[in-house]
């Protein structure tokens, strides 16, 4: 099991061939995705996104099931966030990734690697 961060999505649906080709691997080896209701408030969020750009993500969303912030995941994105000094954001995609007992797959090596409750792949 993955979740995925929000950078990766946004990698994929410009077609970086690293994201696009570790993805493609995993759904031929059937793993499974999830990704946290924040990050699909930040993908569309830009102020610049182009309807084209909606559709794409709408369509990346509908097939990858989206994990609600509930209480849980809301108590421990404030101990993220408290020890680790991360954005609310990242804290809630770390506690999501920790909670459904998955690997987070992120290009933001910084703020998530430090994070010793939870596996990170780095792409």
């Amino acid at each position: 099991m993955f979740t995925l961060d929000t950078n990766i999505v946004i990698y994929f649906l410009k077609s970086d061939f690293k994201v696009a080709n570790f993805l493609r691997e995993r759904i031929l080896e059937n793993s499974r995705f999830n990704i946290s209701a924040i990050s699909e408030a930040e993908l569309l969020s830009y102020p610049e996104i182009t309807q084209e750009e909606i559709v794409k993500i709408e369509n990346v969303l509908r097939t990858t099931p989206i994990i609600s912030v509930d209480s849980q995941i809301a108590q421990l994105s404030g101990y993220f966030k408290r020890n680790y000094r991360i954005s609310l954001p990242d804290a809630i995609i770390a506690a999501t990734s920790y909670l459904t007992n998955s690997t987070l797959i992120t290009r933001n090596a910084k703020d998530f690697e430090k994070i010793k409750e939870i596996e990170t792949q780095i792409l």
